[in-house]
C-alpha cells in the first residue's frame, strides 16, 4: 500500500517546521535531536505507536487530519506518547523528558 497524499504532506510540512528531512523509508517519518514524530492517517494509529518504542527523547505521532488526532488521543492514554495536529500543534505533551548526561 502506497503512502497516503495527507501523509507525505503532513510529513513534509512538519519535517520543513523543524529544519529537517522527511524520512519516507522505513522507521520513524521525523527524527531530530530533541523529537521523533511519527505521522499516521486514520486506522495506522497503533502502528505509528509501535514505531516509537525505544526512543528517550519526546515522542509523537502526528495526525494527518482531525480524526487521526483523535484516534491518537485515545491510543495514547496512559502512555507517555504526546499527539500533535497536522500543523505540528501540541495537543498532549510527550510525557518522555530528553535525558542529558
Amino acid at each position: 500500500m502506497g503512502e497516503s497524499r495527507s501523509h507525505k504532506t503532513t510529513a513534509n510540512r512538519l519535517a520543513r517546521r523543524l529544519g529537517t528531512d522527511y524520512h519516507s523509508d522505513k522507521g520513524v517519518d521525523i527524527v531530530t535531536d530533541s523529537v521523533a514524530i511519527e505521522v499516521e492517517t486514520e486506522g495506522n494509529v497503533s502502528d505509528g505507536i509501535r514505531q516509537l518504542q525505544g526512543h528517550k527523547k519526546p515522542v509523537y505521532i502526528a495526525g494527518a487530519n482531525q480524526a487521526t488526532v483523535e484516534e491518537a488521543l485515545e491510543k495514547t492514554t496512559g502512555t507517555t506518547v504526546g499527539v500533535m495536529d497536522s500543523q505540528g500543534n501540541i495537543v498532549k505533551p510527550s510525557a518522555r523528558q530528553k535525558r542529558w548526561r
